[in-house]
């Protein structure tokens, strides 16, 4: 048996982290979906690499990007280049992504044909996590979600804490702070200028002491 296991990652170096520390432990590249959002263009220029793209953010076709991310190997070489409607563009690999999308995301992606609250959902995951899931990768995270052997259940979870995921209800608690609800799949995908403050706005704060 195995246990769908989600996080949200505000930074996309600790969700590969985090995917890295997965597959050393056993979890294989077909069990692990990453879902990152691209609004800020990290990935590539989505303006002219994602063709024609509608005012939900939709698109006819996705691009391999793995060349964009360098030298990578395994699942993220497969990153296929997209837009998801509410998400805006996002990069995307594995089961997760292919759910939302209806077809295997690399070379030959496609457009979004369902949601991601519902994949999430049909994980799993309880309906209010899906919704907090979708609207982080929305501002600006990345979403690891791997199906783990009740095994590596516990080590699993270990990884994906010490790599500094995100507490969901803690985060939801935060978004509805600011009048948020659920994911709308019809709201304005977020700017670049939106995901760099929302990003700085749960950045680790540092302090320094004089002696």
């Amino acid at each position: 048996m195995t246990k769908t296991l989600t996080r949200l990652f505000d930074d996309y170096a600790d969700a590969t982290a985090a995917l890295h520390d997965l597959e050393r432990l056993g979890v294989p590249h077909s069990h692990i979906s990453i879902v990152a959002s691209n609004a800020d263009g990290a990935h590539g220029d989505t303006d002219t690499t994602l063709g024609d793209v509608d005012d939900r953010g939709d698109v006819s076709r996705g691009v391999s990007t793995g060349a964009a991310v360098g030298g990578v190997g395994g699942l993220l070489a497969g990153l296929g280049l997209l837009a998801i409607p509410g998400l805006g563009p996002i990069v995307a690999a594995g089961w997760l992504a292919s759910t939302v999308v209806g077809a295997g995301i690399g070379a030959a992606g496609g457009a979004a044909t369902g949601t991601i609250v519902g994949a999430l959902k049909d994980a799993g995951h309880s309906e209010e996590d899906a919704h907090v899931y979708s609207e982080g990768v929305r501002r600006g995270g990345t979403l690891l979600s791997a199906r783990v052997e009740d095994d590596l259940v516990t080590e699993a979870e270990a990884v994906l804490d010490r790599n500094r995921s995100v507490d969901a209800t803690t985060r939801g608690a935060a978004y509805r702070q600011d009048g948020w609800s659920r994911f709308d799949e019809a709201a304005p995908a977020y700017t670049r200028d939106e995901v760099a403050a929302e990003r700085n706005r749960y950045r680790p704060t540092t302090t320094s002491t004089t002696y």
